[in-house]
This record gives C-alpha cells, structure tokens and sequence, in this order.
C-alpha cells in the first residue's frame, strides 16, 4: 500500500517535542523513524514482532516489543530474498500469521517480473516469527489486468480454515487526479478473499471480492486486515489517498466471512481519521489488528507528508458490530 471516527471518550494530550501520545488505547510513536504500513504476530518466545512496508535498504524491517508498548527496531531484513516472480523492488505491507502446524507465513506484495511495476502478492515461511523467511518460488496472484494485487493480510479462522486477504491495486491503472484514481472513469479497487490449504500457500477454490470503494471512499480502498470476534467478522480498511489528510481508517462487518460486508457508519465510522479528536495523527491508516481483536498497530504521518510514517499501537474492543478505542 502506498503505500469511515467513532465518537468515544479517547483523549489526546497535547504533543510537546519528543514527547510520545499517551491515551485511552493508543499509545506512540512508539517508532519515530519511517515503518509504513505495520504487521504484527507474537513469536514462540512471547515477543511480539512487526514488520513493515520496505526502507532503510531492507525489504521488511523488522521490530519488536516485550510488552506491545515499547518497540525496538532489531535492524533485522526478515526477508532477504523475494520470490523468483519479482524483481525485488517495492516490497509492500507485509503480514504474518502463525498456521496450524506452528510454521509462520509472511504475505507481501512485490514487483512482478516484466509488468512494468504492477504487483503480485506472495507467500514466505520461516519456523520463527521473526524469520528470516524463505519465499515461495510462485506468486500467490497478480490481478495484472485490474492493476495489480498489493496489501495481502493473512487471518486463521476459529476452525482452524486459512484464509487471504488482499486489495487489487486499480488506481494504479486510474486515469489521474486523487492517487491516481480520481477522474472518470474511476476503477474499482476491490478486496478479495480467497481459502487456503493449512499450510497457507495453496488457494483452495477461486477468491471472491468482499468489497470495493463507493463515492465516501474517494479513490480507493485498501490495507485490509480480518478478524473474528463473538462470530462476527470484522474487516478493517483504509480509504481515500494515503498522501494526504483525508486517509483514513474504518471496518465492515459481516456474519459469513464471505460477506456480504456492511460498512460501519458515521458516528461510530471512521475509526481513525485527521482531526478533532484525533488531532496529533495526520493520515493514520495501514491498521493491523490481532487475533482476538484486541490488539493493533498502524501508521501515521509525522508533519505533513507521507515521507516519514511513523508507527502507533492501540488496543480496542469490539461490542456487537461496533469497535472502539478503549
């Protein structure tokens, strides 16, 4: 990813120079330096790990935290080396999951070989969760002719079923304006999901689109991540451009994982967006929620521009078909 607010009591305290946000569920920077479009899983060892979209010359940074508070980087690439598919370029928003066997798999998106900078998505597995991960020789799907396939998440049902999630990238064939996606005719960014084998790699079945971008959303929809609470699916979601101050970070829910989706409404939509009460994030989006919906980690901007978007953790809870901060 290049990478609709519910009205709670969250309370920002003032932001003084080097001073971290300390509220009600959401805590940060709690990286300063640039880790666009953050993933997270918890490791054998109790340590939570994240990941996130290339910089500083590795293809997946890599950080971690005792505490999900505190947050490290370890100056670690946890993938090396990409799938045969790719040229190695723009790796983006990488996701991991713990399978059943107790293996983890990285889903990432990358340069395909020969397309002109149009993406597919892959799949990596490492024994640890901190890797390094060991990519698969073949790309799990490309949607070349809608534009491309970017911002895979991977969600393990509470039967045990393996599934993906991913964003076909359409504004990156658009005809211009709002990331380039904002002048007739505009193009449909859909979210597909699509089965797994256990061992998170082979598809089983074809995928099905779960949602796609409506005039609210501005250009796009994208940065999707699934979760399950009490029987309800939850899929979190970031629309508008990612380069200004209308990104932002909402969900849909369903009862059936296959949908249909119904997106949650203002007051208690967006989640996260630019502005009162959420006056010290500019731009939050690419939000990544745990197993159990407890747990989150996503970006924002520091200033003004998408040059440096810096990492913020957050806890939420989910009632009925609403989420908030708690």
């Amino acid at each position: 990813m290049f990478p609709s607010v519910i009205t709670t009591s969250v309370l920002f305290l003032p932001l003084v120079a080097g001073a971290a946000i300390q509220k009600r569920g959401i805590t940060g920077p709690v990286i300063t330096s640039n880790f666009p479009d953050p993933s997270f899983v918890k490791g054998l060892d109790g340590t939570w790990y994240a990941f996130s979209t290339n910089s500083g010359g590795k293809h997946v940074p890599v950080a971690n935290s005792p505490d999900f508070i505190t947050w490290t980087l370890t100056g670690a690439d946890a993938l090396p080396t990409v799938g045969a598919w790719s040229t190695g370029g723009d790796v983006w928003a990488p996701d991991v999951i713990q399978r059943p066997d107790g293996k983890f798999v990285m889903y990432y998106s990358a340069d395909q070989n020969g397309n002109g900078g149009k993406h597919c998505i892959g799949a990596a597995v490492s024994d640890t969760a901190h890797g390094p991960y060991t990519p698969e020789p073949t790309a799990l799907s490309c949607n070349t002719a809608q534009g491309g396939a970017i911002d895979p998440a991977g969600f393990v049902d509470t039967d045990g079923t393996v599934w993906v999630v991913w964003k076909i990238d359409g504004n990156s064939i658009g005809h211009g304006g709002n990331c380039n996606n904002g002048v007739p005719p505009i193009v449909s960014t859909p979210i597909m999901l699509q089965q797994l084998a256990a061992d998170g790699i082979t598809p089983i079945g074809s995928p099905v689109q779960i949602l796609d971008r409506s005039d609210a959303d501005g250009p796009l929809v994208e940065a999707p991540s699934l979760v399950k609470v009490n029987g309800v699916y939850i899929l979190f979601f970031s629309s508008n451009c990612y380069s200004g101050g209308l990104y932002d970070t909402s969900y849909a829910t369903a009862d059936n994982i296959k949908g249909p989706y119904t997106k949650a409404q203002a007051p208690n939509a967006p989640l996260l967006q630019t502005g009162t009460p959420y006056s010290q994030l500019y731009s939050p989006g690419g939000l990544d929620v745990g197993p159990g919906g407890v747990n989150v980690l996503f970006h924002a901007d520091k200033g003004t521009t998408a040059d440096v978007r810096q990492l913020y953790a957050g806890q939420i809870k989910v009632t009925g078909k609403t989420v908030h901060f708690t």
